[in-house]
């Protein structure tokens, strides 16, 4: 374990009409098998948060993001496997036609989802970022 904080860039896909995108983990992401969640990477030395999000999003999902609006930040402390990230949290407006998997190795199910149509089970992190996104929903 590290003992220096990371920093991620997390982002919520969406299509503008009230849907999000969420990708099902498979046997081989990093963590948590089988939950649907949201896109993430981590920030490199010298990169933007628009930089960082637009690389992960076309290597997560294979298509460009439309838009992209901060939506907050969050300290993720993990016990289990031990953990410190500081989350970015965006909100990212996306061609939902063009969405695909872009990383077959860590996902192999993408969704896209209404508030009262979520998958389970969800990323143990996901009720947190969710709740970011859905506070600022008026404001897109």
């Amino acid at each position: 374990m590290t003992r220096t904080p990371s920093v991620s860039c997390v982002f919520v896909c969406h299509d503008g009409a009230g849907r999000i995108l969420l990708a099902r983990r498979s046997a081989g992401a990093r963590d948590e098998p089988g939950a649907w969640d949201v896109g993430a990477g981590a920030l490199e030395f010298g990169e933007t948060f628009e930089t960082a999000v637009t690389r992960e999003v076309l290597e997560e999902y294979a298509t460009p993001p439309l838009a992209i609006d901060l939506l907050g930040v969050r300290n993720v402390l993990r016990a289990d496997p031990p953990s410190h990230w500081v989350a970015v949290v965006f909100a990212v407006r996306l061609d939902p036609a063009a969405a695909r998997i872009g990383e077959p190795h860590k996902f192999d199910e993408l969704g896209w989802f209404t508030a009262d149509t979520l998958p389970a089970p969800v990323h143990s992190q996901f009720a947190e970022t969710f709740a970011l996104f859905s506070a600022a929903a008026p404001a897109r």
